[in-house]
């Protein structure tokens, strides 16, 4: 049985998730996978870091971090920097979860180029490593015998890049459309139910699923870096978020709201890539659904993918009100996949 020294580089919401679901499968992941592990680091935004080689503290460090204190006082080893705690930490394993950088994908990259030169496996949520640097992560990780995943970066836990990596050997996937940002999905489905536009991003900001600037979901940033995610890695074709045709819903009022629905209809914000002639496109843009579309049934933050591939028909894969919990373990599912 292999103990595994975990770092945590990050721990806000889906940071904290993981450290409780880790606490939570501790024993299922001794006696089913023979996997121990121990946390030897944790870096944080604005509570400080802490390396302490022989393990922290879990359920302590969370009641802290909760309280508004300081990890520092838990650290045996000094770090100045997210790279010097990469460096320092020992881990073999860490889990990157710093903000998403839509235009570069740093300093995401730098942390998980330097984890991979360390010898770690790396598993990350962000979605900005995944557009910005996917081939070039993933040949290092090959050449270091390591694995670099990133189930979590778009649909939280729904095992999307690991479905095509392991369970449909020799598929090609020829185009998908989606609602992948469960944020505009709410606003829009508040709108109907007789919100204004900025009392449903409001709602959203309160239940903590919107940034107080709301720009990267209304305006469709976060869905075009995940269709530039998934075209990528399951496409082949390494799109940018510049490259997306992308319109966001600060257009819908509720004028037209009201009328979708009195023609049955709803709006939605719908992701799409297509491979036409040789050549990938993307776009994000509100549309009108009908009701006999699966996406129709789509409400609040709840997530849909539809995919189209050379071998089988219309393939969907639905996920029902994520939150931190579900990113949190494609996170777990990711570490158990590199380390076995």
């Amino acid at each position: 049985m292999t103990n595994y020294k975990l770092a945590l580089l990050g721990f806000g919401n889906v940071g904290r998730a993981l450290a409780e679901l880790l606490l939570r499968k501790q024993e299922e992941l001794k006696r089913e996978h023979d996997i121990t592990f121990s946390v030897v680091g944790i870096a944080t935004g604005s509570k400080g870091r802490a390396i302490a080689p022989a393990g922290l503290d879990l359920p302590v460090v969370l009641q802290t971090v909760q309280g508004g204190q300081s990890l520092e006082q838990f650290s045996k080893v000094s770090s100045t920097g997210s790279l010097e705690f990469i460096e320092r930490c020992g881990a073999d394993v860490l889990f990157e979860n710093s903000p998403v950088n839509y235009e570069t994908g740093q300093p995401a990259i730098d942390h998980i180029r330097t984890a991979l030169n360390l010898g770690m496996h790396v598993a990350t949520a962000n979605k900005g490593p995944v557009v910005h640097a996917w081939r070039e992560l993933k040949d290092l990780a090959k050449s270091k015998n390591r694995q670099f995943f990133h189930e979590s970066a778009v649909m939280d836990g729904a095992p999307i890049f690991s479905l095509f990596r392991g369970a449909l050997p020799a598929a090609q996937l020829t185009g998908f459309r989606a609602i992948l940002n469960s944020t505009t999905n709410l606003i829009l489905t508040r709108m109907e139910n007789g919100d204004t536009f900025d009392a449903a991003v409001n709602y959203a900001q309160q239940i903590g699923i919107a940034e107080t600037d709301p720009s990267g979901d209304v305006d469709g940033w976060d869905a075009a870096i995940k269709i530039a995610a998934l075209a990528t890695v399951l496409m082949n074709a390494p799109l940018k978020p510049q490259e997306i045709d992308r319109t966001g819903i600060r257009g819908i009022n509720p004028a037209m709201i009201a009328e979708a629905r009195a023609q049955g209809k709803r709006y939605k914000l719908i992701c799409t890539a297509e491979k036409k002639d040789g050549k990938i496109t993307g776009r994000v843009a509100p549309e009108l659904i009908p009701n006999t579309s699966p996406f129709f049934n789509t409400e609040g933050t709840t997530s849909i993918v539809e995919f189209k591939t050379d071998v089988l028909g219309d393939l969907t894969l639905i996920e029902s009100d994520p939150g931190p919990h579900t990113t949190a373990y494609g996170l777990l599912a990711d570490f158990i996949h590199a380390v076995k």
